[in-house]
């Protein structure tokens, strides 16, 4: 049976209305490829703590957790993804890739420019939609 992981995303928007894309790096799974940044939710951890906590840990800023957005789950080889999208303002300090190759913003008409990790896609998908 394969390991099931619930996921939260930050859809995190700027004043200029893009949006906060993040590459994962090479050491990670699923490498090179976009994704909305966040993590793994804890055992008992409620998805806007968790949101809030991974953001400050992988891109060192501080957010304001909003509405859930999109909820997905994705198949991949070896795992089962239930990403949890929530929309997401910075209110301290300025996101820089921690554990990132790159971070990018961007329009929400650009984002599929960019090569997304699968999970990610039907939220990126929904944003480009709602333009």
């Amino acid at each position: 049976m394969k390991k099931q992981v619930k996921v939260v995303g930050a859809i995190i928007e700027n004043d200029d209305q893009e949006i906060l894309c993040a590459l994962r790096s090479t050491d990670m799974a699923i490498p090179n490829m976009w994704e909305f940044p966040g993590g793994k939710i804890e055992t008992n951890e409620r998805i806007h703590e968790a949101l809030e906590r991974e953001i400050n840990e992988e891109l060192g800023c501080k957010i304001q957790a909003g509405s859930i957005f999109h909820t997905h789950v994705h198949e991949y080889d070896t795992f089962i993804i239930e990403l949890i999208c929530v929309t997401a303002t910075i209110v301290e300090g300025s996101p820089e890739p921690k554990e990132h190759a790159k971070l990018m913003w961007l329009k929400k008409d650009n984002l599929d420019s960019l090569k997304w990790a699968p999970a990610d896609i039907p939220a990126v998908e929904a944003l480009i939609e709602k333009v």
